[in-house]
């Protein structure tokens, strides 16, 4: 099986991409040459982490039959300050509210995120850490 995208040069630093049917515009800030119309292609790499495990997460909660009413992740990126910049690791923070939430089922979806479906943060765990956190709110 395999992945693949597209970029289209527009203009300036400007690219266009498609995934799965929806269009995705990046760009540089006007400081680096660009005309900031989209979004920088590292913040992308925090995005598609927080969806992939988000998605996990949510899932495993389903069957586990607990009651989610809201749910967040949050993803710090910490970047280095020599060239090529890169994320040298990331912090991710699960916030979820819900009727009884078990914190142990939450630690246990994560978990199984983290370990065996989150296909983002298998890429990613041979290239800098990945740290968790889980807030349940009130």
């Amino acid at each position: 099986m395999k992945e693949k995208i597209s970029a289209t040069w527009l203009k300036g630093l400007a690219f266009e991409t498609e995934v799965d049917g929806h269009k995705i515009y990046m760009d540089a800030m006007a400081d680096n040459g660009g005309q900031n119309t989209g979004p920088r292609p590292k913040p992308l790499m925090l995005v598609a982490l927080a969806g992939c495990t988000g998605m996990d997460v949510v899932s495993i909660l389903r069957k586990m039959r607990q009651e989610v009413e809201s749910f967040s992740v949050d993803v710090e990126g910490d970047i280095t300050e020599e060239h090529p910049k890169h994320f040298s690791g990331m912090k991710v923070i699960y916030r979820l509210k819900g009727k009884d939430l078990s914190m142990e089922k939450v630690e246990k979806a994560v978990e199984l995120s983290k370990s065996r479906y989150c296909g983002v943060s298998h890429n990613y765990k041979d290239s800098f850490s990945i740290a968790h956190e889980i807030i349940l709110e009130e």
